[in-house]
């Protein structure tokens, strides 16, 4: 497959770019600073793009068979819900006006339900410094669920998305984090990637959410 990266020099999106690689797909990585991508592969395309020119990025992305969204518009930036927002939006344009129907997009956790009616980001113990983009995540999936003409996908991972090694081994969820026995809910970044790609090569959740967790 022919596989469009955003933001594939950041944590999520390297993860990405690495494990699509190994699977032997032709990868274009679009980043705002194309020097940050050190892998060699001579299916390896590498592309500066800024995710609010929509035009640009719409360019970039024709002829791929899926957008695979890891922008993050950065954690100490004070503009960070509206940057992520309407980046995340701009992206979703682009892919649509491109002609390309596959969109996968990794949101966050805080969206998945502590109990029901009550999401993550709207705890009491929810972390300060997460909230913003934790909400603006949430809120970009109450928009993408009204898309009813690409094939997209959000996945928000586990609470504790951290790097550690590729199993390959986890299980999957819709709208509640996955716990395991001793009642955390973790992924490794690199099993994120894992499950991004099951799902790019064998769709279970168009035009869903899911999550994961081992």
């Amino acid at each position: 497959m022919k596989l469009a990266i955003i933001g594939a020099s950041g944590f999520v999106g390297s993860a990405l770019l690495d494990e699509s690689l190994k699977r032997g797909h032709d990868v274009t990585a679009i980043v705002r600073h194309p020097e940050k991508i050190t892998a060699v592969d001579s299916k390896l395309t590498v592309q500066a793009g800024d995710v609010q020119d929509t035009d640009a990025i719409a360019k970039l992305v024709a002829g791929h068979d899926a957008v695979l969204n890891a922008f993050n518009a950065g954690w100490t930036n004070p503009n960070l819900y509206d940057d992520f927002l309407n980046g995340s939006a701009s992206i979703e344009k682009s892919t649509q006006q491109a002609g390309v129907r596959r969109l996968l997009v990794i949101g966050g956790a805080g969206s998945l339900e502590a109990a029901p009616g009550v999401q993550l980001v709207d705890t009491p113990e929810f972390p300060a410094d997460w909230k913003a983009g934790a909400t603006a995540a949430r809120d970009y999936l109450n928009i993408l669920r009204k898309n009813t003409t690409l094939d997209w996908t959000f996945l928000s991972p586990a609470i504790n998305l951290a790097p550690g090694e590729r199993t390959g081994k986890f299980r999957l969820g819709t709208d509640q984090p996955v716990f395991n026995e001793n009642g955390e809910s973790a992924i490794s970044v690199a099993d994120l990637a894992v499950a991004v790609l099951d799902e790019i090569e064998r769709p279970q959740f168009i035009q869903k959410r899911f999550t994961i967790g081992y």
